[in-house]
This record gives structure tokens, C-alpha cells and sequence, in this order.
């Protein structure tokens, strides 16, 4: 099967600026790949990209196995955009019908029911989206996306206008999705949403791919603490292998351990230090 999505040297200039320098990044079937990355660090433009609604200046992306931006590639994309805007005239319902004519969707009513109900939306079928919180348009938008039922999702932000059950809400939709073969690639800001959900990480700074991998992969040991009846001792640089030899060096020496606990740096560590060049 082909990837979700390849990108292999991507570049996308503005003039003499610089959105893109040669980013590489895989998405495989049904995995959710959090992307991070300070403003300005090309994410969005990795996104359009993939979309089809800018053209690289050089580098190859391909969709589900064909060029991204191809009519095949578009008809497999869910988007939702960071700043998007629905006519305020119009019902959870309603809205989903227009993108299921934009989309070519024949899922009809029951469609429409499937995906208010995967978002929270059930009871709001008939509410207008000016009557909505902003957060229950964020989890509409998300719903938009997924008419015509997308091999790949590209969320830009999906997450930052929902309150604690919202993205709960969303963290069970994109499980779901996971288990269903479709791939996401999430683009956000916040570490914590990331770390909780996705499969895989990258980091981009300044039109690159800087860091990738499992969460757990990123975190980097920071040591062992070690607490004894004279007090607290951090053994800087050992790991979890180094458990056993430093706690029985310890009892040889008369010592008495009341605590082992193995350091290591968090996601947002990893990513602080990345892109500040440490």
C-alpha cells in the first residue's frame, strides 16, 4: 500500500523567502502523525501543499500513491483549515449537505447523522452555526472533513477552541479513525493533545523536518534520582539499564534506597530544545 502521504524534498519559495527547504516526511495508512512547529515554521505550507492549493518549487508529495493536488488525491483528502468560516445561516444539517454536493458524496442523510454523532453533534442537527460556541463549530468543521469518508485528514489547529471535553471528544474521533485505516496528520500547538494521541511526532523548523519519531523515542533520559537516608542523589546521564548496578553499589556501601526514579525529558522539552538549536 502506498503512503498517506510522502513529501521528499519539498521547497516552496515566496520571492526570496523561504517557506520550504527540503522537507521530507512520511504518513502511513491509519497513522496519526502530530506535526509541531513554532509560527512561520512552513506547517501550513507542508499542509496547502498536500492539498493541492499550492504548487512546490521543487521536491515531490504524493497523496494515497499519486501526485498531491491530482483530482484522484483530492477526492481522498478530509480539510479543515485553522481560520475557517461557515455561512452563519446555516444548520449542522444543511452544511454538511452543501459539502456532501462539493464532495460528491451519495452518503446521504445517514452520512450526515454518522458524523454529527462522531463528533458530539447528535443533538445539534438543526442549530444554526451562528447559534453555535465556537467550539461546537470546531467539532462541525471537523465533520465537514470527513464527508465523503477521506483516506487521509489534514487538521490544522482541530483542537485549540475546545474546552476539556471537546478534546476528549476529538482524542475518541481520531481513535476511531486510527482503527478505520485512516491516516491524520494534525498540525498543533499544543504538545500535550499531541503526545496523548499520536502515533508519531515531527518537529519542523525553518522549512525542515528537524526531529520525527514516536513520542516515546523523542523523550531523551535525563539520569536516575536516587533517594537514600542521606538524601537525594542524581546520577546524571544513566538510564534505566543503569537501575540495578547504581542501586546495588548503593546497598554494598552500607546505603539504604527508599526511591529509584528515572529521569527523562518530556515531548515539550524535546521540542524546546529543537527549535531553540539545543
Amino acid at each position: 500500500m502506498p503512503a498517506a502521504l510522502a513529501a521528499t524534498g519539498l521547497q516552496k519559495r515566496y520571492g526570496s523567502a523561504e517557506a520550504l527547504v527540503g522537507a521530507d516526511l512520511r504518513v502511513e495508512e491509519g497513522q496519526l502523525l502530530g506535526l509541531l512547529g513554532p509560527n512561520g515554521a512552513g506547517k501550513s505550507t507542508l499542509v496547502k501543499i498536500a492539498c493541492g492549493l499550492v504548487r512546490p518549487s521543487a521536491g515531490g508529495i504524493e497523496v494515497l500513491g499519486v501526485p498531491a493536488g491530482s483530482i484522484e488525491a483530492r477526492r481522498g483528502i478530509g480539510y479543515l483549515a485553522e481560520l475557517f468560516r461557515f455561512p452563519g445561516w446555516l444548520s449542522a444539517d444543511e452544511l454538511l449537505t452543501l459539502h456532501q454536493r462539493l464532495a460528491g458524496s451519495d452518503g446521504a442523510e445517514a452520512e450526515r447523522a454518522e458524523l454529527l454523532a462522531l463528533v458530539g453533534l447528535a443533538d445539534a442537527r438543526a442549530v444554526k452555526v451562528e447559534a453555535m460556541s465556537k467550539g461546537m463549530q470546531q467539532r462541525l468543521g471537523i465533520a465537514q472533513a470527513l464527508v465523503g469518508s477521506p483516506r487521509l485528514l489534514l487538521l490544522d489547529e482541530p483542537t485549540s477552541a475546545l474546552d476539556p471535553v471537546g478534546r476528549r471528544i476529538v482524542r475518541d474521533l481520531l481513535q476511531e479513525l486510527r482503527s478505520r485505516g485512516v491516516a491524520v496528520l494534525l498540525n498543533s500547538h499544543l504538545l500535550s493533545e499531541v503526545e496523548l494521541v499520536c502515533d508519531r511526532v515531527a518537529i519542523m523548523l525553518d522549512g525542515r523536518i528537524v526531529e520525527q519519531g514516536a513520542p516515546a523515542e523523542l523523550s531523551r533520559p535525563r539520569g536516575v534520582e536516587i533517594e537514600t537516608a542521606s538524601g537525594t542523589q542524581v546520577y546524571e546521564g544513566a538510564g534505566r539499564d543503569d537501575v540495578p548496578r547504581i542501586v546495588a553499589e548503593q546497598v554494598h556501601a552500607g546505603g539504604q534506597v527508599y526511591g529509584v526514579r528515572v529521569l527523562s525529558s518530556t515531548l515539550e522539552d524535546t521540542y524546546l530544545e529543537a527549535v531553540s538549536g539545543g
